[in-house]
């Protein structure tokens, strides 16, 4: 329980400093551009749904927990918390994103949709008791941290003027401001690529997962490169 008022708490600060970096933008963008306020209203509301979701999601297990209601009415709530949820997350892509702000929006979209799959992984483990699905749930909800807070550093950047555009009108941020954040990352992807998949002798049990080890190692790979400035 103590966990989960930790990452419960971790969550909607989270939350918070997105908003507040948000609505210093739409202060600035007020001024000059009503498109941009509008824009950024949205998205602040976007992530405040996502963090009072949240904590609402954990605040549920709590009550389960202190017997206030029963595991049928937990996992009947939980159906439901994947259903809101995924229509928060489909309103990202109803988003008027301006091209300074696209790569960031992405960043939180990929956090919020990490986040759902760490919740479906919770939701696994409450219903079953299945402690792998629960490791899972760990290692996902730290990756949606780390994406969200990769996403409010281009944002912060992108707010403050810093991301210029280049010749093809594109904006890009600055190498060396967002490079080591995205390697550190993916190392951490790898990471737990290897302590999913292999053994304490940093072997593979079997072909199969040595497959599936180097499809995770690839994805990390991947993300490496589409996220590299």
């Amino acid at each position: 329980m103590k966990k989960n008022k930790i990452q419960n708490i971790t969550i909607a600060t989270i939350g918070i400093i997105i908003i507040i970096a948000i609505v210093a933008y739409n202060y600035s963008a007020e001024q000059t551009k009503q498109k941009g306020f509008q824009f950024g209203n949205e998205l602040a509301q976007i992530q405040q749904d996502v963090a009072e979701l949240q904590t609402k999601f954990y605040s549920e297990k709590i009550k389960w927990d202190e017997g206030d209601i029963t595991k049928e009415e937990l996992l009947k709530y939980y159906e439901k918390h994947v259903e809101d949820f995924e229509k928060i997350i489909s309103r990202y892509d109803q988003l008027s994103t301006p091209k300074l702000f696209e790569s960031s929006v992405e960043l939180f979209k990929i956090s919020s949709e990490t986040q759902l799959k760490s919740d479906i992984e919770y939701i696994r483990w409450i219903s079953t008791g299945d402690e792998s699905a629960k490791v899972r749930s760990d290692t996902q909800i730290q990756e949606a941290y780390e994406y969200e807070n990769l996403g409010l550093i281009e944002f912060q950047l992108a707010k403050a003027g810093i991301v210029e555009f280049n010749e093809e009108d594109k904006f890009s941020p600055p190498d060396n401001v967002l490079k080591q954040k995205v390697i550190q990352i993916s190392e951490n992807m790898k990471n737990k690529c290897d302590a999913e998949f292999k053994n304490e002798m940093n072997e593979f049990d079997s072909d199969e997962i040595e497959v599936e080890w180097f499809n995770c190692f690839n994805d990390a790979e991947k993300w490496k490169k589409d996220h590299l400035p």
